[in-house]
Parts: structure tokens; sequence; C-alpha cells
């Protein structure tokens, strides 16, 4: 396992709740766009004629506090969707975060299977799902498990995938290349990146579609607390505080052009890859 992926899980604990709060003050933002960046109300019912009568079954990959089941909620109207109640199963390789995913549930989405487990290790029946997606959940899995990784998502979904990922170029994962080289001299495992899951599932023969959003991450330059957890999760890095990030020439550069006369603006480029079943 990579040194990010270890101190990744190490901050989906209670004991990072307080950052994880913080974190989410600033980017909840992110499933709002992804809410609306399609119509998934509509998607949804499209999936549930391909099924008939029986529910929808759906598997959230790395489903962190169950953000996006509730964005789709509040923005993208899919409580009013015809469609049966989804059977929606949770895989994290954190206990805590199945737990708070499946807190956060509600209609349509009704908690099902809870696999605390990797993506890479994912044990199911092949096709055991109508729907597999990852959003925002990737970028601790190693390159070098990727393929394997991909290989155990679309092995379980019958039907579609989805993966919501941010670019190289996007905030998340510039400060995170900026953060090793100024704390941890270079050394660490980088996040991966959109890019680089599109290049493997091409790789791999699977069949895709992109879309790509651009919008940025906010906040008053007031809320400098919020804007600290925001970036120590950025990085899984709790110790290292947002004055030192400033102070260091190589992250106070980047954040520079991150600051505006009054707030904050952290730029964000992500990548949407639908993923279509390959046939016999």
């Amino acid at each position: 396992m990579s040194d990010t992926f270890e101190r990744s899980c190490e901050h989906w604990s209670e004991a990072g709740r307080a950052e994880m709060e913080a974190f989410y003050a600033l980017a909840s933002v992110d499933y709002r766009h992804l809410a609306e960046a399609v119509d998934w109300k509509a998607w949804l019912q499209a999936r549930q004629k391909q099924a008939g009568d029986r529910r929808l079954h759906l598997l959230d990959v790395a489903c962190g506090s169950g953000k996006f089941p509730s964005a789709l909620v509040r923005h993208a109207d899919v409580a009013a969707a015809a469609i049966q109640p989804v059977d929606y199963a949770l895989l994290d390789p954190a206990e805590f975060s199945v737990a708070e995913a499946r807190r956060a549930l509600t209609p349509p989405f009704v908690a099902g299977r809870e696999y605390v487990s990797t993506l890479q290790e994912l044990h199911c029946e092949p096709g055991a799902f109508d729907i597999v997606w990852a959003t925002h959940a990737l970028y601790a899995l190693p390159v070098e498990e990727l393929q394997a990784g991909l290989e155990r998502f679309i092995q379980a979904t019958g039907d579609i995938g989805f993966i919501a990922h941010a670019s190289a170029d996007a905030h998340y994962l510039r400060f995170y290349r900026h953060y090793l080289d100024a704390f941890r001299e270079g050394e660490g495992t980088p996040y991966t990146t959109a890019e680089q899951i599109i290049a493997t599932l091409r790789q791999m023969g699977a069949h895709i579609d992109t879309l790509e959003i651009d919008y940025e991450n906010g906040a008053p330059s007031a809320q400098w607390q919020q804007v600290e957890g925001y970036l120590q999760r950025c990085v899984f890095d709790d110790s290292v505080s947002l004055q030192q990030m400033l102070d260091h020439p190589i992250t106070g550069d980047y954040l520079s052009t991150c600051r505006r006369t009054n707030d904050w603006r952290f730029s964000q480029k992500v990548q949407l890859i639908f993923i279509r079943a390959k046939r016999p």
C-alpha cells in the first residue's frame, strides 16, 4: 500500500471529524457541480427501464461520507424519479466512512450490502450491480494498482459505471504535488489523475464517454480555520498549519495564486467518465 493511501485511511476516522467537516465546508460544492452537470433523474429512470420491475442495485466505491447521493437528492431531484428504491451498496476501506455514508442515505437510496475493502480487493459476483460509481474517490489508489482496481470496477457492473475525478492541473492534484515537494522532500505517492484513469480504461478496451466541468471552491479570507482544515484534508496532514503552508516558498507561491483581495479561490477541473460495460 502507498504512503498516501495509508494516511488517507488514518484521516477517515472519528479523530479526523473536525478536519473533515472543515474540508466539506468548501468541498461540498464539488458534489453540487456533479449533481447539476447531468440530468441524473432521467439517467436513473433510463437505468430503471432497463432493469424492469426490480430494484436497481448500485455500488458506491470509496463512499466517503455519502456526499454524492446527498447532493443528488438536494440538487438533482432524484427523489422524484420514477424508479424503485435503489439498493445502495457501500464500499470503503474505512469502517468509519461506511457508517457515515449509510447514515447520509435518504430515498430513493436505501442502504444495501457493505464492503469494508479497497476496490482492488472487492469480491462480488460478476455483474452484481447495475451501476457502479466512484466520485472523487480514487486519488489514493496507487497507479501500479489502478488497472487491477478498474478491472474489479468493470467486473462488478452489468450495465454502466461512472467515475468523477479531478484532472492533473486541478487544485487537488497540483496542491498535493507541491505539498510533497515542500514538506516531504519530494518523497511520496502523488494522487492518481483523471488522465491516468482514462488512459488505463482505454488500454483495457473499455467503452467510455467523458465530460469535463470547471469550477472553483472558495471561501472568504476571514474563514482562516475552515481554509486551513480544507487544505490539510487535501493532503491528509493536519500537522502542517496554513501559516506554514504560506511561509514555505513552494506551497506559498502556489497559494498566492489562490488568494484574491477578500477571498480564496481554488480552481478545479473534473472529468466525468461514463463507462459502458463490455459485451461479449
